[in-house]
């Protein structure tokens, strides 16, 4: 009685999530100049959210020159052919738009959330920043020095940051995706201006970008803005996207740092591959329900076994980055219960007890129902926010991968089997595809 009554709960909790899970109309053309566009109607209030995105990153970036993405996101924003050092923003500000910009490991992508009649205002400032830009030495070194205190601020200040900074060198001893985004502080005290022109106008191509538009707005809207803000910039060669895949298995690694942290703390990375890089895509969906049955919300198993019954961790949380172009990781971070006598080498053990069940025993079905219907209300809730659904559209373009999974990932999750899980686990939560950090309480020093 008790599961089929459980049963009956999932499908009732599913019912109304199916409900929402229709497809809004969508379109895409292409430029001349090779832009894409992807527009997503939804008419459910007059904004409008305009986000450009380019396919350059970290990931792209060779030694010595680590950090270029992410100044030229800042110097953009440094005067163009039509704006003045911030101008842009200023416009975009008294319109009442919600902006801003974000580097990652893979993309940088910039963003604007507006009134729908002002669209062709965004339009106008992205296409000028894009192509325009000045780019000069006398602004950028004083903005070197600002991303080199935000460095200090965001990662050397902060011992969780630089714990995981440290993994990432160990857990992609082949890829760069060991990069940090920020940079390595170094190389932020020799960049140059003409090596980020360079970057520019190499990586700032129209056929290395994505326009996305999701809103109050249909095609026959946003085809003619398009054509004539962005449509008059010249197309260019850019290099081709990288997508790097990890050996298979590198062997297991560790490291062990002392840290500013209250309690002990211990991070586990498995190399694992992300969505575009799987070889069946089921396998980055079965590694999502994993990410979910070990640490994704308070009824899976690290949390209510180790945090909850043993108390054990007074902290767990997990990542999995599936957008990824290249091979990514599955992350497990934990703190101890300073109440709790055991050490990280004997909560690492504890870990991997929890790891081999599921690496033996696929869950049962109701446990990964569970999971699963989580995932997808996470999902579909999500996409209440149009800032959402254009950050999932313009992921999965920049991934090589197509917009048209994004409607497709309810019904790829619900396709995930009980061995599935197994399997994935038993092939991808291995000692050989580890890194782990071992976070120490800072050693005090007596004078």
């Amino acid at each position: 009685m008790d599961t089929y009554r459980s049963r009956m709960l999932l499908v009732l909790c599913l019912a109304p999530l199916a409900a929402f899970a229709a497809p809004s109309p969508t379109h895409e053309f292409v430029l001349d100049n090779g832009l894409k566009v992807i527009v997503q109607e939804d008419h459910r209030a007059p904004v409008v959210t305009s986000q450009l995105w380019f396919k350059v990153g970290s990931i792209d970036e060779a030694p010595g020159q680590t950090g270029l993405s992410h100044a030229l996101e800042h110097m953009l924003y440094k005067g163009s052919s039509k704006t003045c050092a911030g101008e842009a923003a200023a416009i975009l500000e008294s319109l009442g738009a919600a902006e801003n910009a974000v580097t990652s490991k893979d993309v940088t992508f910039y963003y604007q959330t507006l009134a729908t009649p002002y669209l062709g205002v965004a339009f106008e400032l992205m296409a000028d920043l894009m192509s325009t830009a000045h780019l000069r030495a006398e602004d950028l070194t004083p903005e070197l020095a600002v991303i080199r205190e935000e460095r200090r601020q965001l990662v050397d200040d902060s011992p969780d940051e630089t714990a995981l900074e440290r993994l990432m060198t160990l857990a992609s001893p082949t890829s760069s995706y060991r990069t940090p985004v920020i940079g390595w502080m170094n190389d932020l005290h020799r960049l140059n201006a003409a090596d980020l022109r360079a970057w520019y106008e190499s990586r700032y191509a129209p056929g290395n970008a994505t326009l996305v538009v999701v809103g109050d707005v249909t095609l026959d809207q946003v085809k003619p803005l398009a054509q004539r803000y962005f449509g008059a910039l010249a197309s260019r060669p850019f290099p081709p996207v990288l997508k790097l895949l990890e050996l298979p298995e590198p062997g297991e690694r560790k490291l062990s740092l002392y840290q500013a942290v209250p309690t002990p703390e211990l991070i586990m990375a498995f190399n694992v591959p992300g969505l575009a890089t799987a070889e069946v895509r089921q396998t980055a969906h079965a590694l999502r329900l994993i990410e979910m049955l070990l640490a994704g919300s308070q009824s899976a198993r690290l949390q209510k076994r180790l945090t909850h019954q043993e108390q054990l961790f007074s902290h767990v949380s997990s990542t999995y980055d599936f957008y990824n172009r290249s091979d990514t990781l599955l992350v497990l971070r934990t703190r101890l219960n300073g109440k709790h006598a055991a050490s990280l080498d004997e909560a690492q053990t504890r870990i991997w007890q929890i790891l081999d069940e599921l690496r033996s025993t696929p869950p049962s079905t109701d446990e990964l129902e569970r999971a699963r219907t989580q995932l997808i209300a996470r999902r579909i809730y999500a996409r209440d926010f149009i800032e959402n659904t254009a950050q999932h559209l313009g992921a999965l373009e920049s991934a090589g991968l197509s917009w048209q999974l994004m409607d497709q990932d309810v019904a790829d999750l619900k396709k995930v089997t009980p061995d599935d899980i197994r399997r994935a686990a038993e092939t991808y939560l291995i000692r050989e595809r580890l890194s782990t950090a071992h976070v120490l309480v800072e050693k005090k020093t007596h004078e």
